[in-house]
């Protein structure tokens, strides 16, 4: 058991404790449900920490060590200035891998993570892992299917970014969670969090969602939006 780091004077931030919840390690490392010989070899060097908003769960300057996850809650990846301000580039919702590569080249972690709402954080070392997927070659084959699906992930969205403007980022990023039309599209992220993920200001956002409520292309209640006309919705994503 191990309490560690100090966000602000004399508070403490960061409590550790065995990840032994079955449904937590299937959750990020998917299906078929782990075996109880995997399990129970997990068990011993598997880690889990509650952190609060604003707690960093790594730096840049850090040697890479573990396989970091997020459970719950939500984790932006960016850089954090100077001036301790957090520039984000995208947010991780959980239950999904936030960094399954960089303990594997050895370095350090390639951005900042920081918790934007609180959350539940996985590690595995790397030193520990490497035994187990010589013994359990299905936990081998999920880990390379974890960092195949960020590799697409991250190659989609770099594509989307050099090739689309701003109006066919966010006509596409609401077609990928809400393929039928007349579906709710939850917005699980504050508006600087999806704004940092189609690369523009909060403002731009703001005036683009009002230019599709305007074009009869969507309707905007609360916390959701409903796509009204899912065919101009393709055509602006895809023209």
């Amino acid at each position: 058991m191990e309490t560690a780091t100090l966000i602000e004077p004399n508070r403490l931030v960061q409590t550790w404790q065995p990840a032994n919840n079955p449904s937590a390690l299937d959750c990020v490392l998917g299906p078929p449900r782990l075996s109880d010989a995997e399990l129970h070899a997990l068990a011993p060097i598997s880690q889990t920490r509650q952190l609060p908003m604003g707690a960093a769960v790594f730096t840049r300057c850090q040697a890479a060590t573990h396989l970091v996850a997020v459970l719950s809650g939500v984790v932006g990846l960016g850089s954090a200035g100077d001036d301790q301000q957090f520039h984000l580039e995208r947010s991780v919702h959980g239950p999904a891998w936030l960094d399954l590569s960089s303990a594997w080249l050895g370095s350090g972690h390639a951005q900042d993570a920081r918790v934007l709402q609180p959350a539940s954080v996985l590690e595995l070392p790397l030193d520990g892992m490497r035994p187990l997927l010589a013994r359990f070659p299905d936990m081998r084959e999920r880990l390379m299917l974890g960092l195949a699906q960020t590799v697409q992930s991250l190659t989609g969205a770099t594509h989307d970014l050099m090739s689309k403007d701003a109006q066919k980022r966010l006509a596409t990023w609401l077609l990928q969670r809400s393929p039928v039309q007349g579906e709710d599209v939850a917005l699980k992220e504050r508006k600087r969090e999806l704004a940092a993920q189609l690369a523009i200001t909060p403002e731009t956002l703001s005036r683009l969602l009002r230019q599709l409520m305007s074009a009869g292309l969507i309707e905007v209640k609360g916390y959701s939006i409903k796509l009204l006309n899912l065919a101009a919705l393709q055509n602006l994503a895809h023209g």
